[in-house]
């Protein structure tokens, strides 16, 4: 997923698992319709780029526009979520969360996490990024 990513800044891509079934995905991207950065350049406030969705708003958007129930589904995704997310997944349901890499990680986003049980586990960077059946004993 990460590799759709439209953003030059940070490729992140992220998929929501339930029941060992992918229900979502997302990658750093425009709202639909909008220019990409890859083709028009990051528009940058603050550090960040504010033309993109985040990854894991994307595919927490797929659920909601599509009527999927995120609750009690697992989150797999290649960055910490940052703390906008972070409430997003809280919000939504999310069980657990799988990332790969920390970026920038936010002290309160791991306070938020904690505070909502939602166990946030990073994956040895040496697996591949999604076991193929989900099982928790091979991830």
């Amino acid at each position: 997923m990460a590799l759709r990513s439209t953003c030059t800044r940070l490729s992140v891509g992220c998929v929501i698992v339930r029941d060992k079934r992918i229900i979502a995905s997302g990658y750093n991207g425009s709202i639909t319709g909008d220019a990409h950065c890859i083709d028009v350049g990051c528009k940058v406030v603050d550090g960040h780029c504010v033309r993109v969705l985040h990854a894991e708003q994307n595919a927490l958007l797929q659920c909601a526009r599509f009527g999927i129930s995120t609750e009690r589904a697992d989150l797999y995704v290649t960055h910490m979520p940052c703390l906008q997310c972070t409430k997003s997944i809280i919000q939504a349901g999310i069980a657990r969360v799988y990332y790969e890499a920390s970026y920038r990680p936010d002290p309160y986003a791991v306070e938020l996490f904690e505070h909502a049980k939602v166990p946030v586990l990073q994956v040895n960077s040496n697996l591949h990024f999604l076991c193929e059946n989900f099982s928790e004993t091979q991830c």
